[in-house]
């Protein structure tokens, strides 16, 4: 099935080049175009997409503006956030708002695949750390970044890197060389000590803490 997206940015050229990236791929289309925040409700009716791809910064209504809008409209489309910065507090903003990720815009073609199939489904997707990199920022949170939550390990912070980048708990075991069920209840402790109810919310936890 052939995935319908509505792209808003109002920097022609970022907009021309995903568009390019995206005919590359078989089963993923840009229906329509829109370069202003404005117009997402009209082109929302006119294109009838599967998933928005939202710049969150922009003239006129920004993504987080634009966000509001659909939420007091009641309109509960998968939204995948473009940042050219790692803008933290916007980015929490934006998923607290029902947006369902986030990607900068500097992201290659396979990441930017994954993260619309990702959130298509209406899975989370939070800028990937892919697992060669986990080593080299697995230092454990400071103090005072977790002052309201039981501190997590080492292990338990790369496990929620994982999760955080949209990989499932079968995929987690692969990449760290660990079982599913080992996983799993280092999921169970991650959500336990977040005192989150699930993984989007430990995600979303995680980031307000500055702990991925």
């Amino acid at each position: 099935m052939t995935i319908r997206v509505l792209l808003v940015d109002d920097q022609t050229l970022v907009r021309q080049g995903i568009c390019s990236l995206l005919q590359l791929t078989d089963n993923i289309k840009v229906v329509g175009q829109l370069d202003d925040g404005n117009q997402v409700l009209a082109g929302i009716t006119q294109y009838q997409p599967d998933l928005l791809l939202l710049d969150i910064r922009m003239p006129g209504m920004s993504g987080l503006e634009v966000l509001h809008l659909l939420q007091e409209k009641n309109i509960n489309l998968p939204t995948l956030i473009l940042t050219t910065f790692d803008e933290h507090e916007l980015v929490l903003k934006c998923l607290r708002l029902g947006a369902k990720g986030y990607l900068k815009k500097d992201t290659d073609l396979e990441t930017l695949v994954m993260a619309i199939h990702q959130v298509a489904k209406g899975q989370t997707w939070v800028q990937p750390v892919t697992p060669l990199t986990l080593s080299e920022q697995s230092s454990p949170p400071k103090e005072d970044q977790v002052t309201q939550h039981e501190a997590l390990t080492n292990g338990e912070t790369q496990v929620l890197r994982l999760v955080a980048a949209g990989y499932s708990n079968q995929e987690i075991a692969h990449a760290l060389h660990k079982s599913p069920g080992t996983v799993r209840n280092t999921v169970s402790v991650i959500l336990a000590k977040l005192q989150a109810r699930d993984r989007t919310r430990a995600v979303l936890k995680a980031m307000e803490h500055k702990l991925i």
